[in-house]
């Protein structure tokens, strides 16, 4: 089985970014950083990759370049089974400089999109009764970051 990892692209931030994200996630360590060498096309000695564990899932940080940004098109998704989890996640990646989006998605500082999600908002959204999992996602629309007690309530509204 092959190992997939996603590569995140920065301009000189990869192993800072590294490390922050280390911080957040629990059973998180960095594994090995490599280092531009003098064939370039950077500094010699300037770090060229940080391979990264986050709880436990392989990823690489990538000093690029200033040539390509985050957009939104590709985030990571986090699944929380409390609102504590998710009030965790949500306030540690905004830290230093991060910006709330809506529906349970924020930027962090470096600009990579991070959707923080409640398992429940899956359960909510496949209620067989279609009215109760229209009323949820009507909720969640209105939210920046998920209330999960939010979430059930209006879609345990009559309607």
């Amino acid at each position: 089985m092959p190992n997939i990892q996603p590569c995140l692209w920065f301009d000189t931030q990869a192993e800072e970014a590294a490390k922050f994200y280390c911080s957040v996630f629990p059973n998180s360590k960095i594994t090995r950083i490599s280092h531009y060498t003098d064939v370039g096309p950077r500094p010699k000695g300037m770090v060229l990759t940080v391979e990264f564990l986050l709880d436990g899932k392989p990823f690489m940080a990538l000093n690029g370049g200033p040539e390509f940004k985050f957009t939104e098109a590709i985030s990571i998704s986090i699944e929380c089974d409390t609102q504590e989890e998710i009030d965790r996640y949500w306030s540690a990646l905004q830290a230093g400089g991060g910006k709330e989006i809506e529906c349970g998605w924020l930027k962090d500082r470096y600009g990579l999109s991070w959707q923080i999600i409640p398992t429940a908002l899956g359960e909510l959204l496949g209620d067989p009764d279609p009215e109760r999992a229209a009323r949820a996602m009507q909720a969640m629309l209105q939210m920046t970051k998920i209330d999960i007690d939010g979430l059930r309530r209006a879609a345990e509204a009559a309607a």
